[in-house]
């Protein structure tokens, strides 16, 4: 059987508005044909504890300066990647100098290892094949010596372009936490933005207005990318459900509308057109709808079409403003921000725009976030002073809410990660500018991942 291959791309400039489209198409590197499957060997620790794991340097085949700086990167991202899920407890790599580096794949002192602690160990290779690159990696199981998982990857780039190497860890890591976990990991996930790092006046304006354009960035905040270029304001984006597009809203036409770029294939769609203002999309569970708010009869309300811009449904008729939309894990239900009833509140309906309710009774909420399943919870932001916000957590089953951030600057835009267990958001706590931080749906593990310009309304790819 012939391999798939990873191939890079260059950028394009593609559509009406000058956007960079056409990225990297986000695939795991090739694993050959397996041999068949083994009895699953589950690592575990002592009675009550997570198994210790350990991940050293990669071994080189070769001692060229390339591979052998791949093998530390990918070493150093997949001991980064297993810690951000805190299903292992990860043995600092700073330990690891007194014991022999292993010979080979297979040749490894295992005694040496279980003497540091190491319950699970990850051992794995680094070649240089043709333009590309082959990784072999096994996880042992340190007191028995047992291989508990054991794959091969390729990935095959252009001649001018780079091999991916993060792209190596965060796959062999989404795939021993599945093997290892049954869980799915996030490594491999992205987060989308809008940012004003690069101080671009907007086009067209008198005044001197900033611009924001849209960017991307692995789950840790590595490898920052633009995705717009359109001089404009280019905000609240949503990740399409297949991860291939980002509906967000755009200036571009001198009001806010809806635009839908197709990252990986260099398309942008405009499913709104112009009809009043459109902002805020949100992409239904299975991708084929999208709510937004609109004012085209008047006033703020939520709105349902399909994804290419047909079927245009109202679901709310209210005099007050309704936006914010997000969906029910399922597709059956639509939570949203109204202030009907005085200040922003949470409130949810059905995705037919039945039933509707309200949520939350604080000063003042805003951007909710569904969780995925099997979490039934919605994050939020809530002001709890009257400089700031916080975010918080709605349970559905107690119908109680807890907060997740205390007070430290001003915490809003709250995104889930798709495994559920890890959130992303905006807040000015690192001095006043909004930046970028995940946590831990526990409120364990803060983590800033920006740290240019102003960035701000996060959403997590699927």
């Amino acid at each position: 059987m012939a391999r798939k291959t990873l191939i890079v791309p260059a950028l394009l400039a593609v559509g009406w508005v000058a956007v960079a489209l056409v990225l990297p198409q986000q695939q795991s590197p090739q694993q050959p044909p397996q041999q068949p499957p083994e009895v699953t060997l589950t690592i575990t620790g002592s009675p009550g504890t997570a198994p210790h794991f350990a991940v050293p340097d990669f071994l080189p085949l070769t001692d060229d300066a390339d591979t052998v700086a791949a093998a530390k990167t990918i070493g150093q991202v997949l001991w980064d990647d297993l810690r951000f899920e805190r299903d292992f407890d990860m043995i600092p790599r700073d330990t690891y100098a007194s014991i022999p580096v292993a010979k080979s794949a297979a040749a490894v002192p295992f005694d040496r290892w279980h003497e540091l602690g190491a319950d699970g160990l990850v051992i794995g290779t680094v070649q240089k094949v043709g333009t590309g690159m082959r990784v072999e990696v096994r996880l042992y199981q340190v007191q028995t010596g047992k291989v508990a998982f054991s794959k091969q990857y390729d990935q095959r780039a252009a001649p001018s372009t780079p091999v991916n190497l993060r792209l190596f860890a965060h796959t062999i890591s989404d795939e021993i936490l599945l093997q290892q976990r049954n869980l799915r990991g996030v490594a491999r996930t992205k987060i989308a933005f809008d940012s004003n790092r690069d101080a671009e006046r907007m086009g067209g304006t008198i005044e001197e207005r900033q611009a924001k354009e849209i960017y991307i960035c692995d789950y840790d905040g590595a490898t920052q990318r633009r995705i717009t270029v359109g001089r404009t304001l280019s905000i609240s984006p949503d990740w399409s459900p297949d991860g291939r597009a980002i509906a967000y809203t755009s200036y571009a036409r001198g009001f806010p509308d809806i635009f839908v770029s197709f990252i990986y294939q260099g398309l942008l769609q405009r499913p709104t057109q112009g009809n009043g203002q459109n902002f805020l999309p949100a992409y239904s569970p299975d991708g084929t709808k999208i709510t937004f708010t609109s004012n085209r009869d008047g006033n703020d309300e939520i709105y349902v079409m399909n994804a290419d811009g047909s079927n245009v449904q109202r679901l709310t008729h209210n005099p007050a403003i309704e936006s914010t939309s997000t969906w029910s894990p399922n597709g059956l239900q639509i939570a949203f921000t109204s202030d009907r009833t005085g200040a922003p509140q949470i409130w949810v309906m059905n995705a037919d725009g039945t039933d509707q309710r309200q949520l939350t009774r604080e000063s003042y909420c805003d951007r909710p976030t569904w969780s995925p399943a099997p979490f039934n919870e919605i994050a939020y932001a809530s002001r709890t002073s009257p400089a700031g916000f916080d975010i918080k957590i709605l349970d559905f089953a107690k119908m109680q809410s807890t907060p997740i951030t205390f007070g430290e600057g001003s915490n809003e835009s709250p995104a889930y990660a798709p495994n559920g267990r890890h959130l992303v958001f905006m807040s000015t706590r690192g001095g006043g500018r909004q930046q970028l931080y995940t946590i831990g749906r526990d409120g364990r593990d803060l983590r800033q991942i920006t740290r240019t310009g102003g960035n701000f309304m996060p959403n997590w790819s699927h």
